[in-house]
This record gives C-alpha cells, structure tokens and sequence, in this order.
C-alpha cells in the first residue's frame, strides 16, 4: 500500500505543477505544501531517520533562501522557487548537483524552443487559446516549472524516501 501511495503521490503533483505552470504561469502555493507535508508522512511511514528527515528539511531550507534570492532579483517566478524548494525536501542534499544540472539542461532547452517559438507570427489558433497565446507573449517568462518538475520525476526513484520503502 506505501509503494502504490508513494508511486502516486509525488509525481501526481509534480505534473500537477507543471501543467499548472504551462497553462497558467502560476504554481500554487498549495502544491509545495502538499509535497513537504507529504514527504514528512512518506518519510514517517518509510522509516526514515530523525537525523534524515531533519538533513532534508534543512536542504528545502537552504534551496528556498537560494531560489527567494533568484526571485528577488526577478530571475525566477516566486511559485518555481517554493517548487524547487518543496522538491529539494524530497530529494535531500546527495541529489541537488544532479538536480540542479538537470533542472538547467531541461529549462535551457525549454527556454531556446520557447524563445525560438515567439520570434514566430502566432498562427490564428494560437491567438484563439488563451494560455498559448500567453506562452507566445514576449513579456511572458518561461514556465519553469516544467524543468523543475521533470528533473524531479528524474531523480525521484532515487530519493531516501523512495528506497527506504522498496527495501
């Protein structure tokens, strides 16, 4: 039963958020709660040290003073550096290097198709869709989200929690 949950619960909002990011430039404050209000009962129900569980807050901590700084520059949107955060819980200080790479290479990419994609006249059925021709806007950024959640769903099958419960 904790297999079937955790195999659902994660990557359920993880998609949640990125959908949410592409259709509506927006993540809701809700899904990074979930997700650290999840990881504490996955890591509970695992079996997780005390001493872990409290490393991995501690890294969504440290990943939430990086990311808020990044939006106060105007960097990044406030719900990808909460997004980015509540996932750093989830994946812990072993997996931010790869998290981050990852995270670049997709959001990199993301962003040259996007940017290559608005330099395009929007055709008349782009224009008629509310949330592609937002994505088409010049004044629009990139939704994010979508890089931050894939590297998450990448990683996730090696996260603390994840293991704990298959072994």
């Amino acid at each position: 039963m904790l297999d079937a949950a955790l195999l659902i619960f994660f990557p359920a909002l993880m998609a949640f958020a990125a959908s949410s990011d592409l259709f509506t430039m927006t993540i809701s404050n809700r899904i990074s709660i979930l997700l650290v209000a999840g990881f504490l009962v996955f890591a509970f129900l695992a079996g997780l040290p005390l001493n872990v569980v409290g490393m991995h807050l501690l890294c969504g901590a440290a990943m939430l003073v990086i990311t808020f700084t990044l939006f106060a520059f105007g960097w990044i949107g406030g719900g990808d550096a909460k997004l980015a955060a509540a996932t750093a819980v989830w994946l812990g200080w072993a997996l931010m290097v790869d998290y981050g790479a990852i995270s670049a290479i997709i959001g990199g990419g993301l962003t040259l198709l996007i940017v290559f994609l608005r330099k395009q006249p929007a055709p008349q059925w782009v224009v008629e869709s509310e949330w592609m021709s937002r994505l088409h806007d010049n004044k629009n950024g990139v939704p994010y989200g979508i890089a931050l959640a894939a590297a998450g769903l990448m990683l996730y099958p090696q996260t603390a929690v994840w293991v704990a419960a298959a072994s």
